[in-house]
């Protein structure tokens, strides 16, 4: 955390993730003065490369620069800021770590996958019940996944490298994907649950929660909203079965008409990577339904700041 003034004003929590970067304001109390993503894609070409492309640095730069303002203007005195997946796997990451200060003004910490997951279930679970626990949480991220289980805190966790652009830039590169693509990225995703496995068991959560914007994506298509509603995702419920018929429906459809489909277009490149990974997850560990959250690490973040 750091202290940028008088510890009575507002909070900022940060989140640099490989496909987006948010902002979480709130004022001393805890309450949401505003809420911002915007994709920029940071882990363009991680999987392969292992660095950050100098483009996506450069754009994720410019939002932290915008972000800066945003938080001169609330009058922000602490901020969390955190980089995940895609500043950990690259080799240049401390070079964007740098980059990432000069333009925000604080240094973002890199949180190990462990941490990530941590800050997920805190996020996750503010407001609910402990009598509806043990709690899975699923964070479907850009370069990674964090599953997580525990009633009032974390019991056992993991973060498994699978995440919405990791397996679209490592599988799938028709437009549509072809049948031969998309069953390859199918068989990695199984290939990783078996880690999942031997860390976690499944079967011991009353509730599974599902995270992040491949999910929250999902929930919007399923419910047919034209414009994006956190207060219709938030709790909203989806099926294995819903979850597999909305990726079929992806796969099938151009990067062009994905865009037509969804309410945050921005997605629509990766959207089918993440949805695979849902899907394959969801029916590999017997999950028949999930409750989509809007509620997450940025929200973790935020907590840890009160």
């Amino acid at each position: 955390m750091n202290e940028l003034g008088s510890s009575n004003g507002a909070s900022a929590a940060i989140d640099i993730g490989t496909n987006s970067v948010r902002l979480l304001v709130t004022d001393s109390t805890g309450r949401e003065l505003e809420r911002v993503m915007r994709v920029t894609r940071l882990g363009q070409g991680v999987d392969v490369t292992g660095t950050l492309a100098p483009e996506a640095i450069a754009r994720t730069v410019a939002v932290l620069a915008d972000y800066a303002t945003r938080l001169r203007g609330h009058g922000v005195t602490r901020v969390r800021a955190v980089a995940t997946s895609a500043a950990r796997d690259a080799k240049n990451g401390a070079d964007f770590l740098d980059a990432a200060q000069a333009a925000l003004g604080v240094r973002p910490e890199l949180l190990s996958g462990d941490a990530e997951a941590r800050l997920s279930f805190y996020g996750a679970t503010q407001g609910l019940a402990t009598s509806d626990g043990p709690f899975l949480v699923i964070d479907l991220g850009g370069g990674s996944t964090e599953l997580v289980l525990g009633s009032e805190q974390p019991e056992a966790e993991i973060s498994v490298q699978m995440g919405c652009v990791r397996m679209t830039e490592r599988h799938l590169h028709g437009d549509p994907p072809t049948t031969f693509e998309l069953r390859a990225c199918e068989l990695d995703v199984r290939r990783q649950l078996a880690q999942v496995r031997a860390v976690i068991e499944v079967s011991s959560a009353r509730c599974v929660l599902g995270l992040a914007g491949t999910v929250t994506a999902l929930s919007a298509m399923q419910l047919g909203l034209t414009h994006y509603d956190a207060t219709r995702t938030h709790h909203s419920r989806l099926s294995a079965a819903q979850v597999t018929t909305l990726s079929a429906r992806l796969a099938r459809a151009s990067v062009a008409e994905r865009r037509q489909l969804l309410v945050e277009p921005a997605r629509a490149e990766v959207i089918v990577g993440g949805a695979i990974v849902l899907s394959t997850l969801m029916s590999e560990l017997c999950i028949d339904e999930l409750r989509v959250s809007e509620r997450d690490i940025l929200d973790g973040l935020a907590a840890s700041l009160l």
